[in-house]
């Protein structure tokens, strides 16, 4: 992968200061170290920060089509490339470079806006066309590459990160009040809101094409479910998985790189380990993480994995000193408040991948988002047994009474469940996690929220929803959310791409992902206990009994514990009253409440909003003017 960044004139055809180009580019030069690229004439300015992996010699960014007339800078793979190729080839189109971008150019040649059909990877990318003065910035369907936007002065500034559009200059750093229900309630910025107030997120699935004055926000991609009852089902379907993610695996180790791959005790990475080895002949390297604390540590079950290939793993040790130390580098990272404390381990995972002169790692993310493998699905497959009685409002209503210290009305949560799509497994898991930023929010951030939630920002096809069956409804909502906002952003590509890592996702290959898509929920979740049916019955034939039949098991490490036993000097400066009254996003003698309740029963809402607190507090300092503690 890479970077990019650029701006578009939207009202003429101004000049481009080179320098300012230089700037946005040397903010994000760790997401591409290799060499640097740059277009600036009149209207347009691009500029690409290249981590080398495909053509390795001739890729250099900015491309263009042969005669010069459409040019692009891009990050991400292409992961067919040699196939599109030859179709285009086929057609007449003359390549220069060995570069998979080059696809882009002559693909617009070809279909003009139709080139998304025919495009399959993670990508992110900005592609000029200089007779039509058109710009078409797009995002790849699932979220995986980065890319924003911003205006100024009838500028549109755009970048992989926040950082770019900021070192222009051009674009003020300031918080966006209603951001923070996003990071409370989510963990994460899934949707196009960030943590920057006139900072917004290109969706997963859209792109933007900008022309004559006009920014049109266009959607090409939207994952879909059956409706109720229409699921496929048979036998075949265990082989028909193997198959596609076999063949998503083959295409994932094409580089002109070594590949490794990450890997712990669960049966998601340590099938790709499994798949990958023997696909490449050999035993894939691979990288595992010691979470230091009892109960925590996957090592001996990823070891049981890593024999049986012939691996031997790089081990990488975490405690909660180390995730405090890289706290500060993986918020800078992330641009947002990140909260869940394994990030950062995953963080000191991709450094150690760099360190050993590795660029391209395979990792198992997308499993448990396509085939219902986290514990609330099971959770709320009870709590379905009340709603058909018409009890689970009820539940739910005693449960935000006893848990709401706020005194906000049902009303107010009630609203989450209908912006979400009703009763269903993420939406009891947002909901409850929404709770622990009222804990702690001072009645001026509740002022500024003004009665606005996070989950009015997910604008969800509410009607087509309706149609699914509630655990195809709670994976569509993990996937727009959790996938996007927090397992390709906090634990994918921010933690990588700062260490100049790539990470690639066999599992949201886009055949996988709708092809998971389409079949019964029971062979996602069979019974009460067995999740990721589908996936653990092919697993059974490549990995040990224990691995492949094990129950899921979220990576997780300690959360508050981690920053406050024992507490390095920044955090007790950002937990400071007068540094919470400086930011006034919390309330200080709400969170002295908070923080005395750590480690009493029924803590588990206050552990999240420590860290929920901590890591704003850093974020405010970092990007907002400091002032708050002595980093």
């Amino acid at each position: 992968m890479c970077g990019i960044a650029g701006r578009f004139d939207l009202q003429a055809s101004r000049e481009t200061d080179p320098e300012l180009l230089g700037r946005m580019g040397a903010a994000i030069r760790q997401r591409g170290p290799d060499e640097n690229g740059w277009l600036s004439e009149p209207g347009i300015g691009l500029i690409s920060q290249r981590l080398a992996i495909v053509g390795l010699e001739s890729g250099r960014q900015p491309i263009e089509n042969e005669d010069g007339t459409v040019v692009v800078v891009c990050n991400g793979e292409f992961f067919d490339h040699l196939e599109v190729r030859r179709r285009l080839e086929q057609r007449g189109h003359r390549f220069r470079t060995e570069s998979d971008s080059e696809i882009l150019v002559h693909l617009w040649e070809e279909y003009g806006e139709g080139l998304f059909e025919h495009l399959r990877g993670q990508f992110a990318f900005a592609l000029f066309d200089r007779q039509r003065r058109t710009l078409i910035l797009g995002r790849d369907r699932l979220g995986i590459c980065p890319l924003y936007i911003s205006e100024s002065d009838g500028w549109l500034y755009f970048g992989s990160e926040i950082k770019a559009l900021l070192a222009s200059g051009q674009i003020r750093a300031e918080a966006d009040p209603l951001a923070l229900d996003h990071v409370f309630s989510f963990f994460a910025m899934g949707m196009r809101r960030t943590m920057f107030a006139g900072v917004q997120a290109v969706l997963p699935g859209h792109y933007l094409k900008l022309a004559d004055g006009v920014v049109a926000d266009r959607q090409y991609w939207d994952l879909d479910f059956p409706d109720q009852g229409r699921e496929l089902r048979g036998d075949q379907l265990v082989r028909e998985l193997g198959e596609r993610l076999e063949r998503s695996i083959a295409l994932r180790l094409r580089a002109d790189v070594p590949v490794v791959s990450y890997l712990s005790g669960g049966v998601d990475s340590s099938l790709v380990a499994s798949l990958a080895s023997q696909q490449l002949g050999r035993p894939i390297p691979t990288f595992s993480i010691r979470i230091l604390q009892d109960k925590l540590d996957e090592v001996p079950r990823a070891l049981l994995t890593a024999r049986q290939i012939g691996s031997q793993p790089f081990i990488v040790d975490v405690g909660g000193r180390e995730i405090a130390e890289t706290y500060p580098a993986l918020v800078t990272a992330s641009e947002s408040p990140v909260i869940d404390t394994s990030s950062a381990a995953i963080y000191r995972l991709a450094a150690a991948v760099r360190e050993q002169g590795f660029k391209v790692a395979l990792t198992g993310e997308g499993a448990d988002e396509a085939l219902a493998g986290y514990p609330w699905f099971k959770v709320n497959r009870f709590l379905r047994l009340f709603d058909r009685v018409g009890l689970g409002e009820r539940m739910r209503r005693r449960f935000y009474a006893r848990a709401n210290r706020r005194g906000q009305a049902w009303s107010v949560f009630a609203r989450r469940y209908e912006c979400m799509g009703g009763f269903h497994a993420t939406a009891d898991l947002y909901g409850a996690c929404s709770l622990s930023g009222y804990r702690v929010y001072s009645d001026a951030q509740l002022e500024r929220m003004a009665g606005h939630t996070a989950c009015e920002d997910l604008g969800l096809d509410l009607a087509r929803m309706s149609r699914w069956h509630p655990l195809n409804r709670s994976l569509y909502l993990g996937y727009k959310v959790m996938l996007a906002g927090l397992l390709m952003s906090h634990k994918g590509d921010r933690p990588a791409m700062a260490n100049s890592v790539e990470t690639r996702f066999p599992f949201l290959d886009e055949d996988v992902v709708e092809f998971c898509a389409s079949v019964d929920p029971d062979l996602k979740l069979k019974g009460w206990f067995r999740d990721k049916h589908l996936l653990r019955s092919y697993a059974a034939a490549h990995l040990p009994a224990a691995i492949a039949n094990r129950p899921k098991h979220i990576f997780r490490a300690r959360y508050a514990g981690s920053f406050l036993d024992p507490q390095p000097a920044y955090v007790g400066q950002l937990l400071s009253p007068e540094s919470l009254r400086k930011t006034g996003y919390f309330d200080p003698v709400r969170v002295a409440y908070a923080r005395g309740r750590l480690g009493k029963p029924l803590s588990g809402r206050e552990d999240l909003a420590m860290v929920g607190v901590i890591a704003t507090q850093l974020w405010h300092h970092l990007f907002l003017g400091g002032g708050l503690c002595d980093l």
